[in-house]
């Protein structure tokens, strides 16, 4: 329990000071994923450690949401927040996706307590951070995905990318983007 509220006060303290804090992204500039490209396959394993890959999703769009760490406090607004909108996502055909670099055993329990439906999908070896161009932020021994986000197109290409996501009404501006792009 310590551990945990001592893990919180860490991240609550590198959100709001960026204290010690240490940023790295794919080595060059070309490695990231930018608007009009398409967006790089992957599987992953969610929390029920079943494997997901956005292939399976071809046709919808796709919210695919990278956060630093789950049952942290900006984390938990922001999934609940997409949460909350789960029917409106459904009737625009769009799936969310929570990235982080935790693993299946701490989705489950984040998603056992706070009830999540959409995916949480465990990334420890940073294939999807990577392949996206998410910056990583490293605090002493401990790695955190930067909170990014990117909307994805039924076709597959990158319509829309946050780099710098507030998490109070996230969820509210790519539910807007999806109505924008389906102009």
């Amino acid at each position: 329990m310590r551990k945990g509220i001592l893990l919180a006060a860490i991240i609550g303290l590198v959100a709001t000071c960026g204290v010690g804090l240490k940023a790295h992204a794919a080595d060059t500039d070309t490695d990231t994923v930018k608007v009009g490209m398409t967006a790089p396959n992957f599987t992953l394993p969610s929390q029920e450690d079943r494997p997901i890959s956005l292939s399976e999703f071809k046709g919808k769009w796709v919210v695919l949401y990278f956060y630093p760490k789950d049952q942290t406090t900006g984390c938990t607004i922001e999934a609940h927040n997409f949460q909350r909108d789960q029917p409106k996502y459904d009737k625009l055909h769009a799936v969310v996706l929570g990235v982080s670099l935790d693993t299946v055993a701490s989705h489950k329990a984040w998603c056992a307590i706070d009830t999540f439906s959409f995916k949480m999908l465990a990334d420890p070896d940073h294939k999807v951070v990577d392949a996206y161009g998410v910056p990583v932020m490293t605090h002493g021994d401990m790695h955190f995905a930067k909170r990014q986000t990117f909307l994805i197109s039924p076709k597959g290409k990158v319509v829309k990318f946050w780099p710098d996501v507030k998490v109070d009404h996230h969820s509210e501006e790519v539910l807007a983007a999806i109505e924008e792009a389906k102009k």
